[in-house]
């Protein structure tokens, strides 16, 4: 991080600063113009750090965006520590790794879990897409291929932190989603991984989410910081997506292991997380695409390194 960005991560208010209306042309081009058609909208959720509750958001954001009658599949893409089966309470006997082999088929592998959604469950402790072979690239590909026709959404819950296959996954997506804390070391990285999006030549909307905050005020407070120094040193534009509120509602439903939306939805962090759903879904997931590539070209192109 230079100095220009510590001084602005060191002066984080909340403020309105006529820079953030002068976004990027590509940046605002690629929200307006949607043109190819596709079935299901990306959404990759990723985060700086481990221990800011990525998984978790994933999993409730994904049974929010079901109960709007959308078919949604969560694709557990943290390799390193791939839990989101354990916040639903799956047993799951196969995971990403038969199919990489070419064992089994992602139909067979996919789960249905609680909440109306499907589960493509990862690989605890095995790093198997940083060293894809061309059979298993071209078997991984056809495999998201076949999820990307038969879902209104496709929510990947990646690792944390920047390494070559999450970054593959987020420069890929239609949307990305960086979960952070109210915390300088999970803001810095944070915007660490936003940083290396901004590298990227064409990805997708850029969103801020806000987990464990003490309300509204704390987390516009972080999330403007962000977006501010993002918009001004990088020249990215980062939409703020709202927040979740500390509830200990949340780590009770972890140990029921059941998702905190559907085990106590009249909780804050419950209303918190459908209105951040609401926001999502006023993007129509069917809506033209933009001139970008379809997504499993775009992820073609990304493992490539073209």
């Amino acid at each position: 991080m230079n100095t220009a960005e510590k001084r602005n991560f060191g002066n984080i208010v909340p403020e309105v600063v006529e820079t953030m209306t002068g976004r990027d042309q590509a940046d605002g081009l690629r929200r307006l113009n949607r043109a190819k058609p596709r079935h299901a909208r990306v959404i990759a959720v990723t985060s700086g750090k481990g221990g800011v509750g990525k998984t978790n958001v994933s999993v409730n954001l994904s049974i929010a965006l079901a109960a709007q009658r959308k078919k949604v599949v969560l694709v557990d893409l943290d390799l390193g520590l791939a839990n989101a089966d354990i916040l639903l309470d799956l047993t799951s006997r196969y995971n990403l790794s038969q199919v990489l082999v070419g064992r089994k088929t992602i139909e067979e592998v996919t789960l249905p879990a609680m909440g109306g959604i499907r589960v493509v469950p990862g690989a605890s402790g095995v790093e198997r897409l940083a060293n894809l072979s061309d059979v298993e690239r071209e078997t991984l590909l056809s495999s998201f291929e076949v999820l990307h026709r038969d879902a209104d959404y496709i929510i990947f819950d990646t690792g944390a932190g920047i390494s070559k296959n999450t970054t593959a996954f987020l420069a890929a997506a239609d949307d990305i989603i960086v979960v952070t804390m109210p915390e300088p070391t999970a803001v810095v990285d944070a915007y660490a991984v936003i940083k290396m999006l901004s590298r990227e030549q064409d990805h997708g909307d850029l969103y801020i989410l806000l987990n464990q905050c003490t309300g509204r005020e704390e987390a516009d407070k972080f999330a403007t910081g962000i977006a501010v120094t993002a918009n001004k040193l990088l020249n990215t534009y980062v939409d703020k997506l709202g927040y979740i509120v500390s509830d200990p509602r949340v780590a009770q439903s972890v140990r029921q292991r059941r998702p905190f939306l559907l085990a106590y939805p009249g909780c804050a962090a419950s209303a918190c997380l459908r209105s951040i759903a609401d926001r999502l879904t006023r993007k129509d997931p069917l809506a033209p695409a933009s001139e970008r590539p379809s997504f499993v070209r775009r992820l073609f192109s990304a493992f490539s390194g073209k």
